[in-house]
C-alpha cells in the first residue's frame, strides 16, 4: 500500500486524496535488470521552465542512463508544443543529455500518419518554421497565413497598405500547429477558409456544412514559463476560433482530429515509439507500464489516465484497437497497443497548483470555471485524479523504479 510523506514538511497540500506517494523498496520482490516499462516525459514545467532547466531533471536523468550514456528504460519526451522540429527540441534539451530526435514527440507528431492530406494544398496556422515542420511531417504543398494574406490583401484589414494579389489557392483542410503571433489576422483568414469550402475571397455560404477538415494539435489553455503566473496556449486560441465559428454559423466547429495530450492518438503514437526503443535495444521484456510524467492536470495526468482507461476496455473485450493509418518513412501501420497499464504522475513544479480543489460533482457551476480541457473533452474527476504526485521528476523517477523494483546493472 501507498504511504504519503508528510504534506506539511513539504510545504505542499495537494488536491488528489491519494497524495504526495513514497514507495519503499520491497527487498522481498525480484529485483528486475529489464526494463518492462516506459517514460513518458513532459518538457516545460517538469524538465524546464521556458529556458531554464528544473534542477531535479539533471538528477534525475544521470538516474536514467548508464556509464555509456545509454537510456536504461524506454524514454519519450511527449511535450504539447508544435512550433520547432523534433531535432530542435532535441537540442534543447542537451543540457540534460544527449537525446535523438527520434525519443521527442511533438503534438503534431502523428500527422505523419495522416497521408491522405500530404499531397493536398493546406493551410497552416501557429509560428516558428511552419513549412519546414509541415514538410517534415510530409505535406506537400502547405500554406502559410502570411502567404494567403499576401494573396488576398483584402482578408486582411489590420493593413491598409498592401497591394491586391490575383492568385488564388484551394484549400482542402486547415492544420493548426499552434497558438499564432497575429491572432487577428489567423482567426480572421481560418474563419473566410471555412466559409468559403477553402475558396476563399469568395462570400461566404453558411449552408457549407460540415466545413473542410480542421487539424489540431496542442490543445493546452495555458503553459508555464518564467513568468510567476501561466500564459495563453494554443487551447485558447482554439477557444476563440470555436466561438466565433459558432457565433457567426450558430454550428460547432468540428475537428477532424485533435492531437497532443489529451488525445488518445498521441498516447498509442507515443506507445509505437517506445516500443520501438524497446526493440532496437533488443529488450525480451514486453512493455508492460507507461509512466506519463507531467505537471498539467487537464493534459498529462487526463490523458494518461483516458489512455488507461482505453488500455483497461481493450483488455476486457480481448481485443486491440489499431490506427489505421500510415507513419511517413514506410514503416506501415502502427501496432496495436500492447501496454496493460498507464500511470500519471503529477509533478508539482509547472503549472498545477497543490492548493486548488478539484470539484467532484459537475454539475457545480463552477466546473466549468475549473475545467481548462478542450470543449470536445468530457470533464471526469476521476480522470484527473492523477495516480501518484511527487515534488518534482527525480522524486518520479525514485518512485517508479521503486514501484517496478528496477535495479539495472
Amino acid at each position: 500500500p501507498q504511504s504519503p510523506l508528510c504534506l506539511h514538511s513539504l510545504g505542499l497540500a495537494p488536491s488528489s486524496s491519494k497524495g504526495i506517494t513514497n514507495v519503499l523498496f520491497n527487498s522481498s520482490l525480484q529485483v528486475n535488470i529489464l526494463p518492462s516499462f516506459g517514460f513518458l516525459f513532459d518538457i516545460d514545467g517538469v524538465l524546464v521552465r521556458g529556458k531554464t532547466p528544473i534542477p531535479a531533471a539533471k538528477t534525475a536523468f544521470q538516474k536514467l542512463v548508464n556509464s555509456q550514456g545509454q537510456f536504461l528504460v524506454p524514454v519519450v519526451f511527449v511535450t504539447n508544443a508544435g512550433n520547432c522540429l523534433r531535432q530542435k527540441k532535441a537540442d534543447q534539451l542537451s543540457h540534460l543529455l544527449g537525446i535523438s530526435q527520434d525519443q521527442v514527440m511533438m503534438s503534431h507528431s502523428p500527422l505523419r500518419m495522416f497521408k491522405r492530406y500530404h499531397e493536398k494544398c493546406v493551410l497552416v496556422s501557429g509560428q516558428g518554421p511552419l513549412l519546414d515542420i509541415a514538410q517534415d511531417l510530409g505535406f506537400c504543398q502547405p500554406i502559410t497565413i502570411e502567404t494567403l494574406r499576401e494573396k488576398h490583401p483584402l482578408l486582411d484589414v489590420v493593413d491598409h497598405e498592401r497591394r491586391p494579389n490575383v492568385l488564388v489557392s484551394i484549400y482542402f483542410s486547415v492544420v493548426l500547429f499552434g497558438e499564432p503571433v497575429r491572432w487577428e489576422t489567423n482567426l480572421q483568414l481560418i474563419i473566410d477558409v471555412l466559409l468559403t469550402s477553402g475558396y476563399p475571397g469568395n462570400p461566404y455560404h453558411h449552408e457549407n456544412y460540415p466545413h473542410i477538415p480542421v487539424l489540431a494539435c496542442n490543445m493546452d489553455l495555458m503553459w508555464v514559463a518564467e513568468a510567476q503566473s501561466p500564459r495563453f496556449g494554443h487551447g485558447t486560441f482554439m477557444v476563440c476560433l470555436e466561438n466565433i465559428y459558432k457565433k457567426i454559423t450558430g454550428k460547432d466547429l468540428k475537428y477532424e482530429a485533435l492531437m497532443g495530450k489529451p488525445s488518445k492518438l498521441t498516447y498509442q503514437y507515443a506507445e509505437y515509439l517506445i516500443r520501438a526503443q524497446a526493440a532496437e535495444r533488443r529488450w525480451k521484456q514486453p512493455i508492460q507500464t507507461l509512466y506519463a510524467v507531467g505537471d498539467n492536470l487537464m493534459t498529462d495526468v487526463y490523458g494518461a489516465n483516458l489512455y488507461n482507461r482505453y488500455l483497461e476496455e481493450n483488455s476486457r473485450k480481448g481485443s486491440k484497437s489499431r490506427i489505421q493509418a500510415k507513419v511517413a518513412g514506410g514503416r506501415g501501420s502502427l501496432a496495436s497497443a500492447a501496454a496493460a497499464r498507464c500511470r500519471s504522475v503529477l509533478v508539482c513544479t509547472g503549472v498545477y497548483n497543490p492548493h486548488t480543489e478539484v470539484p467532484l460533482d459537475t454539475r457545480e457551476t463552477i466546473t466549468e470555471a475549473v475545467f481548462h480541457g478542450h470543449r470536445d473533452f468530457r470533464f471526469d474527476p476521476g480522470l484527473v485524479e492523477p495516480d501518484h504526485i511527487v515534488p518534482d521528476v527525480d522524486a518520479a523517477v525514485d518512485l517508479v523504479f521503486q514501484l517496478e523494483n528496477f535495479a539495472p546493472n
